[in-house]
């Protein structure tokens, strides 16, 4: 299928890069603090002679004062805190919940009683003087309503 390919290497060339110094745009003053360190000078136990500055110890961190309680128990609490309110809340709920119920059940029975009360006025009052029973005639006619 395919014949094999023969790579055969290029020749390349080197490139050498010499730095250039950059010229400076004003002369390097030394920077002297305010401080002077004092020179001390030491005679080791073969007598020769070290002269040189003093080094100030390294200081270690200030450590963090430690909080009086900790992050956890801070975090527990506030936890059941959180749990305290929410059972609350759950019960406030729970009592908007029945008064809401309590609340509709009474606006169902008020309509009612208007709407009863409408009914009855409506057959009531279509005669105009209403229905006038004598008892007496009923029960001597045995129910039957003849006037």
């Amino acid at each position: 299928m395919n014949e094999p390919t023969t790579y055969r290497p290029t020749k390349t060339t080197n490139i050498l890069h010499q730095p250039m110094p950059l010229a400076q745009a004003a002369p390097l003053a030394p920077v002297q603090s305010g401080h002077i360190p004092a020179v001390q000078t030491m005679v080791l136990p073969d007598g020769r002679v070290v002269t040189g500055y003093t080094i100030e110890p390294a200081r270690p961190e200030p450590v963090a004062a430690k909080p009086l309680v900790s992050r956890t128990a801070v975090n527990i609490a506030l936890g059941g805190i959180g749990f305290a309110a929410v059972c609350g809340g759950l019960l406030l709920l729970t009592t908007f919940i029945a008064a809401l119920a309590a609340l509709i059940q009474q606006l169902i029975i008020l309509a009612a009683v208007f709407f009863g009360g409408f009914i009855a006025l409506q057959v009531l009052g279509a005669s105009g003087g209403g229905t006038v029973v004598n008892i007496r005639k009923a029960v001597i006619k045995r129910n039957h309503f003849h006037s």
